[in-house]
């Protein structure tokens, strides 16, 4: 029988959990707990350094805690925070921000600013993933298990969204293992079947959307164009099933803005923007710059890329990782976007990075544990933090976006 405690939770952590300590000091971490409760939990996991709980009562309440919205919050993995009020999710994403540059970066006093909120809380995501379960039902993987939760209901994605995937049937012998479906400009769907199977499963619906199936190495478009339009800022792109685009449409504007705003440029710049995309920053770059040089490893995204780019005769496309490209690369940008993936920036790019001296270093982050660990090394590397400005781009959830500008010392 695993043991049961009772813990005092002092803290906010990043990943969603509060955390407190055992009698011993350990740390222990607790999802759905709030920092100020007194809960009690049963150990589900316990390492040499420490240990992991799953809340069975609260004991002492906080304040903050209020009912969640949806009746998969805590079994289904996708949310973390739907039991506290917007606002306190977005001082504890904050503080979150601050708290890993103090710890992993070392930085006294970070300079981040406000976090800036969604301006809708529910029902913004464009796009959304969901496993198959055995039976067929559409479903989301549970946190730290291989278990698919199947759901009736979720307050995530975009109404459009709501009204079409529960009208997907799947039939569970196909090989589907995963669905996507992503919503575009105006009514426009795409959907994403993914299976080891060579061939693809019958599909049929009654109503419009393209649809692709991958599997085994194999690409097979089943109706429409097998990309969506995505309008940001009064532009399109094209994004197709496989490429990479920001979840909800109004907080990638934002981004823009500030990435824009930061890098001040003008008709002198070369800009070389790494982990492009499909041109979400270039686009915006590229009427004002004198040059804009993309690095992007997705060969999805880089089609992409061309085509929303094509206009413009300014434009370079690198493919391959950055460690790869960059070391290199003959043009020496005086600006630089990033926009790794979680992992941050491998040590090789990174480097590259210093060794051509940009004035302006724009970062734009999913992971502030990463962002803090390279936030260092650019300092260490001869540069300044201007800003730290946070973006929620997923309420309800533990992640929060990072937009930070460098400076070159002189």
């Amino acid at each position: 029988m695993r043991p049961l405690v009772e813990v005092d939770l002092t803290a906010m952590v990043f990943g969603g959990d509060a955390m407190g300590r055992l009698k011993d000091g350990k740390p222990i971490f607790v999802p759905f707990g709030i920092a100020g409760e007194r809960v009690r939990v049963e150990i589900v996991e316990d390492k040499a350094n420490f240990c992991r709980g799953r809340l069975l009562d609260v004991l002492e309440a906080s304040p903050m805690r209020i009912a969640p919205r949806c009746r998969h919050f805590g079994v289904c993995g996708g949310c973390h925070y739907q039991h506290l009020e917007y606002e306190n999710q977005l001082r504890i994403k904050r503080q979150i921000v601050i708290d890993q540059f103090k710890r992993i970066g070392k930085f006294e006093e970070p300079p981040v600013g406000e976090i800036i909120a969604s301006p809708d809380q529910w029902n913004y995501r464009n796009t959304i993933q969901f496993h198959l379960s055995k039976n067929g039902r559409l479903g989301y993987q549970k946190a730290a298990t291989n278990q698919i939760v199947e759901i009736e209901e979720c307050h995530l994605p975009l109404p459009l969204m709501n009204d079409t995937w529960p009208e997907l049937e799947i039939d569970p012998v196909a090989g589907v293992e995963r669905v996507s479906l992503r919503a575009g400009e105006g009514d426009d769907l795409l959907l994403l079947l993914e299976g080891k199977s060579d061939s693809a499963p019958e599909f049929e619906v009654d109503f419009p959307i393209s649809a692709l199936y991958l599997g085994n190495g194999s690409e097979i478009l089943l109706s429409g164009d097998g990309f969506t339009t995505m309008m940001v800022n009064g532009r399109g792109f094209r994004v197709s099933a496989e490429s990479f685009f920001q979840v909800n449409l109004q907080q990638a504007e934002r981004m823009v803005q500030l990435v824009m705003g930061s890098l001040e440029l003008n008709s002198e710049d070369v800009v070389l923007d790494c982990y492009c995309g499909v041109g979400l920053f270039s686009a915006f770059m590229a009427p004002i710059a004198e040059k804009v040089i993309g690095v992007e490893l997705s060969e999805s995204a880089c089609n992409d890329y061309a085509a929303n780019l094509d206009e413009f005769d300014n434009v370079e496309l690198y493919v391959g990782s950055a460690e790869q490209i960059l070391p290199g690369l003959k043009v020496k940008p005086n600006r630089v976007v990033v926009d790794p993936p979680r992992a941050g920036l491998e040590r090789a790019a990174l480097n590259a990075i210093l060794a051509m001296a940009p004035e302006k270093i724009v970062y734009v982050s999913c992971d502030p544990s990463t962002l803090a660990r390279d936030a260092r090394l650019l300092t260490d590397g001869g540069y300044s933090i201007q800003g730290i400005t946070p973006l929620d781009l997923f309420p309800q959830t533990f992640h929060v976006e990072s937009i930070a500008l460098f400076s070159k010392v002189d």
